[in-house]
């Protein structure tokens, strides 16, 4: 992503507004913005993760009938690069929220339901942001990718309430649909296979259908599907779901979480463009021997 743009991809617009009234003071005890110089002219503030777990800011102590108060009142998550415009419009860079889907709890560690949960522990470690937050009833992580600052979600509510999590979540650091990225598990793709999609179903996904409900009903969020495969002959769907993986099985997920993370960045850094599309081709025929 070129450093000296501001564009689309990343979630940019314009605006005159301000983040706050002039007597705010802000703090953040999770969440700091720091000032870079990418170019002459330009001054960026982007997103450094840091150890503690919320972020608030006071508000002045009068209100709007003179009477004075203190209280803390929450601050969203936003950051805001500032152009060298005539007309003094600020263009603000919205976040991403990655959620992947699955059942918390030592007893579906590793299973083929809870590959979402590995890919956001994946995502976690490479760019390393520290999952240590619940909120919404989620576990949650705040850091950046590039200049971009995103947000890492696994539900603690188990698969059938995901939603419960990823609404307040979004609402609350105002992630539009294009920016809310979700990871789950795919029976109809072979295991091991990846397909990233800007739009789509919930193909009797529970976890996934749950989410859309708390969305309005939407379909148009990105979603980054994992193949596991269908059962094997008559086997229960909801115990192959909940099994863990074979050894070689587990060597072909493996691999696939670390070609989605490879994706994942590229979709934050430069949106759904041609490089996905060969992405999504070498997934589809990445088991044909040619």
């Amino acid at each position: 992503m070129s450093r000296l743009r501001t564009p689309s991809y990343c979630g940019a617009r314009s605006t005159v507004s301000l983040l706050a009234p002039p007597t705010s003071v802000f703090t953040f005890p999770f969440f700091e913005l720091k000032l870079s110089k990418p170019h002459k002219g330009w001054s960026m503030l982007y997103a450094v993760s840091g150890p503690s777990t919320r972020i608030s800011y006071r508000r002045s102590r009068l209100d709007y009938h003179g009477i004075q108060r203190r209280r803390l009142v929450p601050a969203r998550l936003r950051v805001s690069a500032s152009l060298p415009d005539a007309n003094g419009v600020k263009v603000e860079y919205t976040p991403w929220l990655f959620v992947g889907l699955g059942n918390p709890g030592n007893k579906y560690h590793g299973t083929r339901h809870n590959i979402g949960f590995e890919m956001i522990d994946r995502i976690s470690q490479e760019e390393g942001i520290l999952l240590n937050t619940i909120q919404s009833k989620a576990l949650i992580g705040i850091g950046s990718i590039g200049e971009v600052p995103i947000l890492l979600a696994k539900p603690q509510a188990y698969m059938n309430f995901s939603g419960e999590s990823v609404g307040p979540l979004a609402a609350y650091y105002q992630v539009p649909l294009r920016h809310i990225l979700v990871v789950y598990d795919e029976m109809n793709l072979p295991n091991g296979v990846l397909r990233l999609a800007s739009k789509g179903g919930h193909g009797y996904h529970n976890g996934l259908k749950n989410v859309m409900g708390h969305l309005d009903g939407s379909r148009e969020f990105p979603r980054l599907c994992i193949g596991i495969g269908n059962p094997p002959g008559s086997m229960d769907m909801k115990a192959y779901l909940l099994q863990k993986f074979s050894f070689e099985e587990r060597k072909e997920i493996d691999a696939a979480l670390e070609q989605g993370t490879g994706a994942v960045k590229n979709l934050v850094l430069n949106g759904f463009n041609h490089i996905t599309t060969r992405f999504n081709l070498g997934q589809k025929y990445k088991y044909h021997k040619v």
